[in-house]
This record gives C-alpha cells, sequence and structure tokens, in this order.
C-alpha cells in the first residue's frame, strides 16, 4: 500500500474515469483531486495526497465543465466546497512544478540554455526535447528544430517562466537531454498546455463509458 492511497493510481498504464467528460483516460492525461479536511476540493497535482480520488481531464474545458456543472459534489458523493478560480489554481501549480523539475534537470546536467549551446546538442545528437520560449522571435526560433519532431518541443513557457527554471531573468532556448527527468517535464508541461488551452473535440478521444 503507497502512501496517501496512492498506490494504485501510480501503477504503469493506469487509467482513470473524468467527471467532466465521462470519458477514460491515461492516469498521466488527467489532474487527481482530493477533498480536504474541511470540505474544500484541493488540486493533487503530485498525485500523493490522501483520499479517494476525483479526476479531470487536464484542459481548461474539462476544469472549467467540473466547477460550472458542480460534478466535483458528484464524485466525492458528499457536499464540497469549490473555488471559482480551481482551473487558475491547477494552472499555476502546474506551472510551479514545470519550472521546478527543469530547474532539477539543470542542476543535474541534464538541461541547457542559450542559442549555441542548444545547437550544439542538437548537433551531436545529446538533446531529446528542444524548448523555446512563447514570445521569442520567430525568426530566432525557426533555427533550431525539435530532434525528434513536434512531439519533442515544448513552445509554450513565456522567458520569464523559462528563466525562472534557469536561473535568469529570460531564457528563449533550451533543450534536456534523454533521461527520467525529461520524461516528466514533459508529462507536466503537456498538462500545463492543456489547461492553458480550450481542448477540441477531447472526449472522442478518450474510451467513452457513459454507455457501459
Amino acid at each position: 500500500m503507497g502512501r496517501g492511497g496512492a498506490d494504485k493510481d501510480r501503477e504503469a498504464g493506469a487509467e482513470r474515469k473524468c467527471i467532466a467528460t465521462g470519458a477514460v483516460w491515461p492516469k498521466a492525461e488527467l489532474i487527481r483531486f482530493v477533498v480536504g479536511p474541511d470540505g474544500a476540493i484541493v488540486p493533487d497535482i503530485a498525485g500523493k495526497l490522501p483520499g479517494r480520488g476525483i479526476w479531470v481531464r487536464a484542459t481548461r474545458t474539462a476544469l472549467d465543465t467540473a466547477v460550472s456543472r458542480k460534478l466535483f459534489a458528484r464524485g466525492a458523493k458528499r457536499a464540497v466546497e469549490v473555488a471559482p478560480d480551481l482551473p487558475d489554481q491547477v494552472e499555476a501549480l502546474l506551472l510551479a512544478r514545470v519550472i521546478s523539475l527543469l530547474a532539477l534537470s539543470r542542476k543535474a546536467g541534464e538541461a541547457v540554455m542559450g542559442f549555441e549551446k542548444v545547437k550544439s546538442w542538437l548537433v551531436s545528437g545529446e538533446a531529446a526535447v528542444l524548448l523555446q520560449a512563447s514570445d521569442g522571435s520567430e525568426r530566432g526560433k525557426t533555427k533550431l528544430r525539435p530532434p525528434g519532431g513536434p512531439e519533442t518541443y515544448i513552445g509554450w513557457l513565456s522567458a520569464r517562466e523559462m528563466g525562472l527554471a534557469f536561473g535568469r531573468d529570460s531564457v528563449i532556448h533550451g533543450a534536456l537531454t534523454a533521461g527520467g527527468l525529461t520524461t516528466r517535464v514533459v508529462e507536466e508541461a503537456t498538462r500545463l498546455l492543456g489547461v492553458r488551452e480550450n481542448d477540441v473535440g477531447s472526449a472522442a478521444a478518450g474510451k467513452d463509458t457513459t454507455s457501459a
């Protein structure tokens, strides 16, 4: 039994049903919530808090739906308190997690910043993921290409947000080498992107269980 009752939730390939879409998704594409001691819904970004998990697809649309339609109470099977800005809270927590993981990658020597260093990693094949600031110069960004196509590219962090991870005021170009930390950065950054954007047709991509 894992700490916080999340032992089964962390199994490889685990899936959960989203209370907003009614579809089943891989756990890595969902946000887990629990009911706190005061009856308030609490985002469990790391998936470690004790209590029964309530799962929502990691998109702004799904989160907004769960809040507006009061679906957390149904998932918790009790009255709960839900902050009206819960989606914004989730976005802020995910951003903080991505920045923290990037900072760990930098300290472990698994991340570099700066055009020339990133270019060198791309040429040598050491780079597994390319990061570029969303508000960076498009002309400058087009000079570097993701090592493995769109799935190895993170381009929705601002220069300031990337700077926080690398200990600078702003960073435009960054790269990650292959490894466990990089996998976690990509997963969390992907969830962040979903929460920052409205999804289109997301329910169709999951396994609909409403008629099962």
